[in-house]
C-alpha cells in the first residue's frame, strides 16, 4: 500500500500524550483503552465533517501526540465513486507510483480531489489555503472531541470500577457518612471511593439523619446506567435485619442457626423465624443473647424497632401459633387448599392477636406464608353452632358427623358439595361409597336451592 506525504492534522498542536498518560496514571485506567477510545471518537468526528462514505482511519501518533487521519482509496480505471476511488490517470498525474487494484492511503488534508480543485487557481497558493482551512476546521473539532471523550471515558471507567467493586456486595451491610440531603429527601452517602443514594422510600419512617452522621444500610442494588450515584442503599429492606443478626450472632454467621424468614414493618416491628442445625443450640436463645445483649444491639441499630424472634417449625399450625405471639391460640382450623388458617383465641386476647392496625396478624401471615383469620372463642362457638345446624340438613349427617366436618374446615353444604371424595373421607373417616352418597345429597340440596 502506498502512502502520500504526511502533514499535521491541525496547526494547533494537539498533544494528547501527556493528557492520556496523566489520566491513565491518576485514575488507574488502561492506557490502551483510552487511546482506542480517542481514535474512535476522532474517526466519528471526521466522518461527520468529511462524509460517512469515505473510508477513513484515525491513528494516534505516539511521537507527535496528535491524531493522524487518513483516507484509503482504490486505484481504478474509471471512477464510480470519487470519495472511495482514484483513477490510475490521476494517481500518475500526482506522481504516485500506483497500480490498478492497489489501495492508497492519503492524509485527509491532501486529498487528490482537493488538489485538483486547488489547481484551478494559483497552484501553490490554492493548495496552501485549502489545507490551512481544512486543518483549522477539523483541528478545532478534533481537539474538542478528544477532550470530551477523555472526560467521558474517565467517567465510564470509574463507573466500571465502582460497579465491579460493589457488585459482589449486593445484600451486604455498607457503612458510610451522610454528606447531604437532596430534593425529595434522598440521602447522599459517602462510601469513600464513591457516593451512594438512599431514596425516601428506602428510608425507615421516623429515622432522621443529618449531614456528617454515620449510617449503616443494606446495599440493595447497583444501577450501572444511572447518571447520579449508582449504588442504592436501603434501611427499609427486611434484609437489613437479617444481616444485622448475622453480624452479632456468631451461630448465624457459622451456619449453626439459620434465619428461615423475616417479615418487617420498618421502623415499627419485625418478626424473624429461626431454626438450629444443632439440637444442642437453642436458636431463639442464641439470637437473644445473655441478658438480651444481642437482641438489644440489633434493636439499638434499628433505633428501637421491636423484634419478635420465632422458632421455625415444619408443622404449619405450630409455626403459625408461634408467629402470632404474644397472643396464645386455643384452636387452629387449617384450609390447606385455600392456604388459610383460622386461629381461635380467647375473647380478651383477640385484639392482642390482631395487633394495632392489624400489624401482628399481618406480619405473622407474611412470615409463615399463610392467610390468617383471628376469631374469638365466642364468635367461633356461634359459628360452630350455625354450621353444625346447617350441615345436618344433609341426609345421613347427624350432629357428631356435622361437628367433625366443622373441625376439619367444612362450614356449609356448598363446601361439602364441592369437596372431593378423598377430602370427605379424610375429614370424617367414611368409606368412599358413604362419602359419595353424602356429597350427592349435598349437591342435590344446592341444586334444589338454585332452582328455587
Amino acid at each position: 500500500m502506498a502512502t502520500a506525504q504526511s502533514t499535521n492534522a491541525s496547526d494547533t498542536t494537539l498533544n494528547l500524550i501527556q493528557a492520556i498518560d496523566v489520566v491513565a496514571k491518576e485514575k488507574g485506567l488502561d492506557r490502551g483503552r483510552l487511546v482506542a477510545t480517542v481514535e474512535e471518537a476522532i474517526l466519528k468526528a471526521a466522518q461527520s465533517v468529511f462524509g460517512a462514505n469515505r473510508e477513513l482511519e484515525a491513528k494516534f501518533n505516539e511521537v507527535t501526540g496528535q491524531i493522524d487521519l487518513f483516507q484509503y482509496m482504490l486505484v481504478v480505471e474509471e471512477l464510480d465513486d470519487d470519495e472511495r476511488e482514484i483513477s490510475l490517470e490521476d494517481a500518475k498525474k500526482y506522481g504516485l507510483d500506483a497500480e490498478l487494484g492497489e489501495e492508497l492511503g492519503f492524509q485527509i488534508f491532501w486529498h487528490p480531489k482537493d488538489a485538483r480543485d486547488a489547481m484551478k487557481q494559483d497552484a501553490e497558493y490554492g493548495d496552501l489555503l485549502q489545507v490551512k482551512q481544512a486543518r483549522a476546521a477539523f483541528g478545532r473539532i478534533a481537539a474538542q472531541t478528544a477532550k470530551q471523550v477523555l472526560i467521558q471515558r474517565v467517567r465510564d471507567e470509574e463507573r466500571d470500577i465502582i460497579f465491579n467493586e460493589y457488585k459482589d456486595k449486593k445484600g451486604e451491610l455498607i457503612k458510610g457518612i451522610v454528606r447531604r440531603i437532596e430534593r425529595g429527601n434522598a440521602l447522599v452517602i459517602d462510601l469513600g471511593k464513591t457516593e451512594a443514594i438512599m431514596p425516601l422510600k428506602e428510608q425507615t419512617p421516623r429515622e432522621k439523619y443529618n449531614a456528617g452522621e454515620s449510617i449503616t444500610a443494606l446495599l440493595k442494588s447497583l444501577d450501572k446506567e444511572s447518571k447520579g450515584p449508582q449504588v442504592l442503599l436501603s434501611r427499609q429492606d427486611a434484609g437489613l435485619v437479617e444481616k444485622l443478626f448475622e453480624q452479632v450472632v456468631p451461630e448465624i454467621y457459622d451456619g449453626i442457626v439459620k434465619i428461615v424468614a423475616v417479615a418487617r414493618q420498618a421502623g415499627s416491628r419485625t418478626k424473624i423465624a429461626v431454626m438450629s442445625r444443632d439440637t444442642d443450640v437453642d436458636p431463639v436463645g442464641a439470637c437473644i443473647g445473655m441478658k438480651r445483649s444481642r437482641l438489644n444491639e440489633v434493636m439499638q441499630e434499628l433505633r428501637g424497632e421491636k423484634i419478635d424472634i420465632v422458632p421455625y417449625d415444619r408443622d404449619p399450625a405450630r409455626f403459625v401459633c408461634a408467629a402470632i405471639q404474644p397472643a396464645e391460640v386455643n384452636k387452629v382450623i387449617v384450609d390447606e387448599a385455600g392456604g388459610r388458617m383460622e386461629l381461635v383465641v380467647s375473647d380478651d386476647k383477640q385484639s392482642l392477636a390482631i395487633g394495632r392496625q392489624g400489624q401482628n396478624v399481618r406480619l405473622a401471615s407474611q412470615l409463615t406464608g399463610w392467610k390468617l383469620d383471628i376469631i374469638s372463642e365466642t364468635k367461633f362457638r356461634e359459628l360452630e353452632e350455625t354450621s353444625v345446624s346447617n350441615l345436618q340438613k344433609i341426609p345421613g349427617v347427624k350432629e357428631p358427623l356435622a361437628r367433625n366436618f366443622f373441625r376439619m374446615g367444612f362450614r356449609t353444604i356448598e363446601e361439602i358439595a364441592d369437596a372431593s371424595i378423598d377430602e370427605i373421607t379424610g375429614a370424617a373417616e367414611l368409606d368412599d361409597a358413604t362419602a359419595e352418597k353424602l356429597r350427592d345429597a349435598a349437591i342435590a340440596i344446592v341444586d334444589g336451592e338454585g332452582q328455587g
